[in-house]
């Protein structure tokens, strides 16, 4: 791992053999955050010191809520997802944090109430968001489309980074993925547990094929007559899609095992990479102290 072209500290999001390191780089609350654990742990290419903080630095601009609501926002929930299916942020501190007052952990579990607030709002007024049928992701969607939605010509899409208004990259349209809501068990158990019963009963068992869920659905998609990315439609019941996307289903499987037995956790705290790129973070206590 090496830092962009410019010669800063953060890590390009890629490279390409005839230009170089691209312009845009890791930074700010997002998926990305592990990426830097396995770089400042690496023996042999270390990033440089203070690329953490080169990552934390837009921080500020994320935080949503006030008091026990108070969080680090990033709209589509596989952000909060991602990392901690292979780190277990709990009771593990960084500057961040400490001075928050809560960790990383706490962190999802709060994003993951202000998901399902968040459908329970509605504010766009879609079909079937409810307490227990919610959460935006990343995922697959109907299509490029415009439609018609409660009388007006509604703009659809296929796959897009899907996520709640008002928060940082904040898309609404309809599709909710059960990912989302299935993969932070977790966090919320009480909360994502009777989430991923109505999702696996709704409409009938709709969105459950042989591989588990589909990847997406939406309900307020119902027109028949256009031509779809994948999936199919019903003219009640909306859309579905027909896809399980690796991206999403894997989360679904790792923290289901992590909440039931800590599996993937287990095995990175042993990972000697993993945990000097913590501590090189700055993050202290917890399992990284021998607790």
């Amino acid at each position: 791992m090496q830092a962009n072209s410019t010669g800063g500290k953060a890590i390009s999001m890629g490279w390409h053999p005839e230009s170089g390191f691209i312009d845009r780089n890791w930074d700010g609350y997002n998926e990305g955050m592990a990426l830097y654990f396995l770089a400042l742990g690496s023996r042999s290419h270390p990033a440089k010191e203070g690329a953490f903080e080169a990552w934390t630095a837009p921080f500020p601009k994320y935080w949503r809520g006030e008091g026990a609501n108070r969080y680090l926002s990033f709209a589509p929930h596989f952000a909060h997802q991602y990392g901690a299916v292979w780190v277990d942020y709990r009771g593990i501190y960084d500057a961040t944090t400490r001075a928050a007052g809560f960790d990383y952990f706490e962190n999802s579990r709060r994003a993951t109430y202000a998901q399902r607030n968040y459908a329970i709002a509605n504010p766009m007024g879609w079909d079937s968001y409810s307490k227990d049928i919610w959460g935006l992701s990343a995922c697959d969607g109907p299509g490029d489309l415009v439609i018609n939605f409660k009388g007006k010509p509604t703009q659809f899409y296929g796959y897009a980074a899907y996520g709640p208004k008002g928060m940082p990259d904040g898309e609404d349209h309809g599709t909710l993925a059960p990912t989302a809501a299935v993969a932070s068990i977790p966090f919320a158990p009480e909360i994502c547990i009777p989430a991923a019963w109505a999702l696996r009963n709704f409409q009938g068992g709709r969105l459950y094929g042989k591989y588990g869920f589909f990847d997406s659905f939406n309900p307020s998609f119902r027109d028949t007559h256009v031509s779809l990315r994948s999936g199919s439609v019903d003219g009640r019941l909306g859309w579905v899609d027909n896809d399980y996307l690796s991206d999403n289903q894997g989360p679904i499987l790792g923290m289901i095992a992590n909440y039931k037995t800590g599996i993937v956790w287990n095995a990175t705290r042993k990972v000697p990479n993993l945990v000097r790129g913590l501590k090189r973070s700055g993050f202290t206590g917890g399992w990284l102290n021998g607790a």
